[in-house]
């Protein structure tokens, strides 16, 4: 050892003081490449490091700057961005969930998240939890990244920032970002039912006429605000695109021709929510039923299922669905029967049907009852009002010809057989229908040959309190409206009690109910142009309500 020292100080005497310096770096040369490599095939610091050091807490809700630092990779195929925080310190696994946010674009383009640490996200359309991903070094091919990072080395406080612009490009289908769009309007719906209030200056729904105002009052603001129908072109007057407004059956027509000029038709069927066949039962029977033909049903059924299988053909949206966001309405009492043209139409299409009827088919998770409203002159002009309860001498009325099973035991009871109950199969010709009907406190409203009537609207619009004798019915809009709070329901088997049932109500209560009758009046008004809460926009909503219960096959659940 000592010999050794000698001959290295030695050779430090002789040398040249360029030798020595030589000497002395040429190892510190050999160790710093040593290191390198090493370091390189070990660790990247930058992607597969088990530790990012930077925070996400502005990124993130409830993340902080020690322990909110996540992993991401965008998959093909996937919802949403997929991530974990850190092992803990103690070296447990400690892997934690993370809120994944969808966000919606334009229907052509490309979706973009831009990550900035310093902001909070935008709104999102939808928020998903997703399972924990492996560590990024194990997935480094689900990175779609393009930025530029700089090579120089962290400073000495270890804290990195994110790049300035790295962009994650996505693509998502129309019918994904339309379903964002209805999981939304869920998940602010299911607000709403919590009691959380919302302002809106025209009107705010309340009292026991709703079964869920707040909940209403959203839904309908959240349709206002999304909501989109497609109407098919395909089709030519009288049979479509065309419908009475001045009968009974006055909902076909003038539903068809205010969707068609409304604010919800879009042209583009990508974007709708619905698709409408804008066909008319009733003039489907006006102008193709023939009595002299054996099989009268058989050409009404063919036209409809002919025009079904045009647009199915010519569009990709019946099979995609099998008609499930299809809708087809109808006010004729035939309208369930040419609905079975199709069996896709009679199980999965949302049928809205004045004729709610349970027995021959109609769903209320997937159908919608619509009211039967006549109006002679296609306008609401001089229907519309009443006296006070106050003035109103008459107990109960109802005027009728012998349809059906029920109008004869009504009549069989209670025909000219009391003063205070007016029950008559035909008025007197110095009589007055909607004068009498204004001058009692209750107006009867029994099923004829099928359950659907005019009566019911007859009654609300001139303040009389309704009375539902019917079996097997769906009140329209019964899915929003407690009908029991301003109507009364009586079995066919306590037709004989009627008046017992009645005077029973105390005045206290009648009142109460005539009034809640005269608010929700508004609801089954036709306006000319449609007004926000009357009957066409509820009719619209109810479809919108069975659209949000629909999850169309090969979308994720969000």
């Amino acid at each position: 050892m000592e010999g050794w020292k000698r001959r290295v100080c030695s050779w430090w005497k002789t040398s040249s003081s360029s030798t020595r310096v030589l000497g002395f770096i040429l190892p510190l040369m050999v160790v710093s490449g040593l290191v390198v490599l090493v370091g390189s095939k070990s660790s990247n610091w930058l992607f597969a490091s088990n530790y990012y050091p930077w925070a996400w807490s502005s990124v993130l809700p409830g993340a902080s700057s020690s322990s909110g630092i996540i992993y991401g990779s965008f998959e093909n195929g996937s919802s949403g961005f997929k991530g974990f925080a850190p092992p803990p310190d103690d070296g447990g696994s400690g892997l934690e969930l993370r809120r994944s946010v969808v966000r919606g674009g334009e229907r052509e383009e490309a979706l973009s998240v831009d990550y900035n640490p310093h902001r909070i996200a935008a709104p999102p359309l939808a928020v998903e939890v997703r399972e924990a991903e492996p560590p990024a070094e194990k997935r480094k091919e689900d990175f779609i990244l393009t930025t530029n990072f700089s090579n120089a080395p962290p400073p000495s406080n270890h804290t990195h920032l994110l790049p300035l612009s790295p962009r994650i490009h996505r693509r998502f289908s129309n019918l994904q970002i339309l379903e964002a769009t209805l999981q939304q309007a869920r998940a602010a719906i299911r607000d709403a039912q919590r009691g959380n209030p919302t302002y809106d200056p025209d009107y705010i729904p309340t009292g026991p006429i709703y079964w869920n105002p707040s909940a209403f009052h959203r839904s309908y603001l959240e349709m206002e605000k999304h909501f989109k129908v497609f109407v098919y072109e395909e089709g030519e007057q009288p049979i479509f695109h065309n419908g009475p407004c001045g009968s009974i059956y006055s909902m076909e027509g003038n539903f068809i021709y205010k969707l068609e000029t409304s604010k919800f038709r879009t042209r583009d069927p990508e974007r709708a929510h619905v698709y409408f066949l804008p066909f008319s039962v009733t003039s489907i029977v006006h102008f193709i039923y023939d009595k002299q033909v054996r099989d009268h049903w058989l050409p009404m059924k063919q036209t409809v299922k002919d025009y079904v299988d045009l647009v199915a053909g010519k569009y990709p949206y019946w099979n995609r669905s099998l008609g499930s966001d299809h809708v087809m309405l109808s006010c004729h009492d035939w309208g369930p029967e040419l609905s079975k043209s199709l069996p896709e139409l009679f199980k999965n299409s949302i049928r809205a049907l004045c004729n709610a009827n349970t027995s021959e088919g109609f769903r209320p998770s997937k159908d919608v009852s619509i009211p039967e409203i006549n109006l002679p002159g296609g306008r609401t002009n001089g229907l519309i009002g009443g006296p006070s309860p106050s003035k109103r001498p008459i107990l109960v009325f109802f005027a009728g010809g012998l349809h059906g099973p029920i109008r004869p035991i009504l009549l069989e009871h209670w025909e000219n057989k009391d003063q205070d109950v007016q029950v008559h199969r035909y008025l007197p010709k110095d009589v007055s229908y909607s004068a009498t009907m204004r001058k009692s406190r209750f107006c009867i409203c029994p099923s004829g040959y099928e359950v659907a009537s005019p009566r019911m609207v007859e009654a609300l619009y001139t303040g009389c309190v309704p009375v539902l004798i019917k079996d097997h019915y769906v009140p329209p809009f019964s899915d929003v409206l407690n009908w029991k709070s301003f109507s009364v329901e009586i079995s066919v088997a306590d037709i004989p009690n009627m008046k017992k049932i009645l005077t029973g109500i105390s005045t206290r209560q009648y009142i109460r109910m005539q009034r809640r009758g005269v608010a929700v009046r508004r609801h089954f008004e036709v306006n000319l142009p449609p007004k926000r809460y009357d009957v066409f926009h509820m009719t619209l909503h109810s479809i919108w309500l069975r659209r949000l219960n629909i999850r169309l096959h090969g979308v994720e659940d969000s």
